[in-house]
């Protein structure tokens, strides 16, 4: 048999899966995108004006200039054959509407947590609790490296589910994002192999597959 015929790691198909990355404003996301994509990040930042004062709710810290107006966008391998597509949310309220569209075709959803202001955080994670069938894990963003409160006291102000994985991230870490990928897609297959009998599909929304070059 001739050794050309068999495929080798690079002829076999890799699966994309869509990861939408949400939260309130402020909280990291746009930080957590460009930290793991592995290509230039693209967003949609506008710089905060005067006349967005009362409308747009400012950082504890005063240090935020910029706000998300549509969504980030990146990509990482999280595995040889796993190309993930990450979809940063915009955390305004007045930007929600975008949330379906951004959200549809979607494997599952990372929604980032600033413990330094949690009430930023409740109508994300109302919305894939009750508006949206997608999987999801509540990820609290160490900021400057520190988990302020226990996790588990994290958990009791949030009122999530034990069903729900709340885990820690720092969104300035490569390896701290991917870990919290890695997290998201373990809770999804979970998920799925519970919701079928046969096993089910191990990426049950996964967006296409392609040959890369």
């Amino acid at each position: 048999m001739d050794s050309s015929a068999s495929p080798s790691d690079e002829d076999l198909a890799t699966i994309s899966a869509k990861i939408v990355i949400a939260g309130g404003f402020g909280v990291g996301k746009t930080t957590l995108v460009g930290s793991v994509s592995e290509v230039p990040p693209l967003n949609t930042e506008a710089w905060m004006t005067e006349a967005g004062q009362g409308v747009d709710d400012l950082s504890p810290d005063g240090g935020k200039s910029t706000t998300t107006v549509a969504m980030d966008f990146g990509r990482i391998s999280l595995h040889s054959d796993l190309l993930l597509y990450l979809f940063g949310t915009p955390g305004q309220p007045r930007f929600w509407f975008l949330w379906d569209d951004i959200s549809r075709g979607a494997l599952g959803a990372i929604v980032l947590v600033d413990t330094r202001r949690l009430d930023q955080s409740f109508a994300a994670i109302n919305y894939f609790e009750n508006d949206s069938d997608l999987p999801f894990v509540v990820a609290i963003n160490r900021f400057d490296g520190e988990l302020t409160h226990e996790v588990d006291e994290v958990r009791d102000a949030l009122a999530l589910g034990p069903d729900v994985p709340l885990i820690t991230c720092d969104a300035r870490d490569r390896a701290s994002v991917t870990e919290a990928l890695q997290a998201l897609v373990r809770h999804t297959l979970s998920l799925a192999r519970l919701s079928s009998p046969g096993g089910g599909s191990p990426l049950p929304q996964a967006e296409s597959t392609y040959s890369p070059a």
